[in-house]
């Protein structure tokens, strides 16, 4: 899999660089990775072996993070509609589900556990999108790990989009992280809930320094909410986003793809990339790239977040939050909440915790 190159148009082979992930404190050049590439669909195993090739390839660049695009593990379910019609669902609606909950995976879990071991194995910060199974709903996840193979911890999209609302759960406020580490402050939100103002705030309140925005949204208008963010946020964006041809999806009839007038041939493009990293002043470092599975590599200089700020610091200098503000609560919401205690304070013999 060839880098991809620049918008520059410059040579599109980028030298190996000592790696420093983890260990300059002062670094002030961070080079990074987005794959655009496409999952093995209902295949986890062969995909995360795939992710496990696409991982060594960025570190040979010198990558000291690597970010693949949304639901890479566990797959987009391009063009299915998982039988649903208003008041109704198909068998066979019910049997594609049931493929699509055993493709995810367990956070934690033995998947999680490897990818883990690829972040130390290749000594990178590895941001992946994934379909995280719990019990029985599955929800829109992204998991974020440290070179030295610690499993950090998780972003649920808050939002799914249309029709994905019927077959993901919603995340919550206890779910959207930003990491201080070596390299920046590293976050991500996914797809289109990058569009919402209040949740990008919150990300910006955090001092989210490198914007992960994991997605298979391959409109040219992505590209203008890549940038407004960049602007806006002061941050470098990393998009990464799937590039997948109907062959990647198994045959029909076990996958058709609906709302169409014929079913695609294999080599049709159902998710054309668009994958793109861009500085904090709205320049487009390389992508986007709608032609083919790529990997984009960039440096990213963090002293252009200073300068950044200095034009427009939107929850510093140029805010006012005595006219307006936000209150994000970040506490879990789950279903249900067991307690129980005796009449002198002791837990009860029939006490459960959540």
């Amino acid at each position: 899999m060839a880098l991809a190159p620049s918008s520059s148009g410059s040579e599109p082979v980028i030298p190996e660089v000592e790696m420093n992930a983890g260990a300059d404190q002062a670094a002030s050049t961070v080079r990074v990775t987005v794959v655009q590439a496409s999952s093995v669909f209902y295949d986890t195993p062969a995909t995360l072996d795939k992710a496990e090739k696409l991982i060594a390839e960025a570190a040979g660049y010198g990558s000291q993070l690597v970010l693949f695009p949304e639901v890479f593990v566990g797959g987009y379910p391009h063009g299915s509609t998982f039988g649903l019609v208003i008041g109704n669902r198909t068998a066979k609606g019910k049997e594609d589900f049931q493929k699509y909950h055993a493709s995810a995976i367990d956070v934690p879990g033995p998947e999680v556990s490897r990818l883990s071991a690829l972040a130390g194995k290749y000594k990178v910060y590895l941001v992946i999108g994934v379909v995280e199974r719990a019990g029985y709903t599955l929800y829109n996840t992204v998991l974020s790990f440290d070179p030295l193979g610690k499993y950090l911890g998780k972003h649920r999209k808050v939002m799914p989009t249309a029709l994905e609302r019927v077959f993901w759960g919603f995340g919550d406020g206890s779910t959207i992280p930003v990491y201080d580490t070596p390299l920046g402050k590293i976050g991500a939100l996914i797809c289109w809930e990058n569009r919402m103002p209040l949740l990008r705030t919150a990300m910006y309140a955090k001092g989210i320094e490198i914007y992960c925005a994991p997605t298979v949204d391959c409109m040219p208008s992505w590209q203008s909410s890549m940038t407004h963010i960049a602007l806006e946020g002061g941050c470098f964006v990393l998009s990464a986003s799937q590039f997948c041809h109907r062959k990647n999806y198994p045959p029909p009839p076990e996958y058709t793809f609906g709302g169409l007038d014929e079913e695609p041939s294999p080599e049709s493009v159902v998710c054309s990339g668009g994958s793109v990293i861009i500085s904090p002043s709205g320049t487009v470092l390389t992508g986007p790239n709608y032609e083919s599975e790529a990997l984009l590599t960039a440096d990213l200089d963090l002293g252009e977040i200073v300068q950044a700020k200095f034009d427009f610091d939107v929850v510093g200098h140029y805010s006012r939050p005595e006219v307006l503000s936000l209150v994000v609560k970040t506490d879990p919401k789950p279903a249900v909440s067991f307690t129980a205690s005796s009449a002198d304070g002791e837990k009860g013999d029939d006490a459960l915790q959540a």
